[in-house]
């Protein structure tokens, strides 16, 4: 723990450093392509996503224990990479309807791979590497483990994606589960996430950048590696069961409904954003 406000420091440090690099990028032509409107009709960067990713990932490693650290640097820079390109591929017209898995799976039917199948695939082959990286033992245990450990890493990226529509949402949902998280032995892990999702909070509140696929996907792989690090092996259970039944609900149900219908996370979710 004596590690936990250094290593937040060195993530915001460089969280800061990334963006103002964004923001250079962002008035120079190479920034065109990332830009978007949001929700609310106004413009945005999504560079935004690769500085977090990057000052995540970096900061992860810096602070994971020595078996983990490979596995941070494999799912936090993979994930932020095939993030970025759902980000831009994913923006043509003719990749509009492949969201979500039902998306994904029409466009593999009709001969198609989407961006977004291919950021699926490479997160997927992050987390099983992982897996790889961080397995003790062996036999039916080991497998176990490994399961728990690729699901969770995979499954925590998605869910953080989904969060993503609207400012400042997946920022508060790892930052929240980022500081619960920081104690034990691999706590440290997520020290540096947590102040770099901090340092790039408030021009995500402010609606100047967006996490997109490469921010909120990296952020949420790393959050992931870290939740596969508790010692309870029932408890990594519990956590994954949770994580895939949010993903099956979202296909069929608006979070930012139940959102807004729910008290308390209604407030939450708004607290520091913009007016509309």
């Amino acid at each position: 723990m004596r590690w936990t406000l250094p290593l937040a420091l060195a993530g915001a440090g460089a969280a800061r450093a990334a963006l103002a690099g964004a923001a250079a990028l962002d008035r120079r032509p190479g920034g065109r392509p990332w830009r978007r409107t949001n929700f609310a009709g106004r413009p945005v960067t999504l560079l935004g996503g690769p500085a977090l990713a990057l000052s995540a990932t970096a900061s992860a490693v810096l602070g994971a224990p020595a078996g983990t650290r490979a596995a941070a640097a494999v799912v936090g820079t993979v994930s932020g990479l095939v993030g970025a390109y759902d980000d831009l591929a994913g923006a043509r017209p003719e990749q509009a309807r492949d969201k979500g898995l039902a998306g994904h799976l029409r466009a593999l039917r009709a001969g198609r791979v989407s961006a977004g199948a291919v950021k699926v695939a490479g997160i997927g082959a992050a987390a099983a590497t992982a897996a790889v990286l961080t397995r003790r033992g062996t036999g039916a245990a080991a497998f176990v483990d490994g399961v728990l450990t690729t699901g969770l890493v995979a499954g925590t990226a998605n869910l953080v994606n989904l969060l993503d529509l609207r400012p400042g949402r997946a920022g508060k949902a790892g930052v929240l589960t980022a500081a619960a998280s920081l104690r034990g032995p691999a706590g440290a892990l997520v020290a540096g996430p947590l102040g770099a999702t901090l340092a790039v909070l408030p021009a995500d509140l402010g609606e100047r950048v967006m996490l997109g696929d490469s921010g909120a996907n990296a952020l949420g792989a790393l959050l992931g590696l870290r939740l596969a690090g508790i010692p309870a092996r029932g408890a990594r259970t519990g956590l994954l069961a949770a994580v895939v039944a949010l993903t099956l609900a979202s296909e069929k149900v608006s979070f930012t409904k139940v959102i807004e219908a729910t008290p308390g996370l209604r407030e939450l979710d708004r607290l520091g954003r913009r007016a509309p």
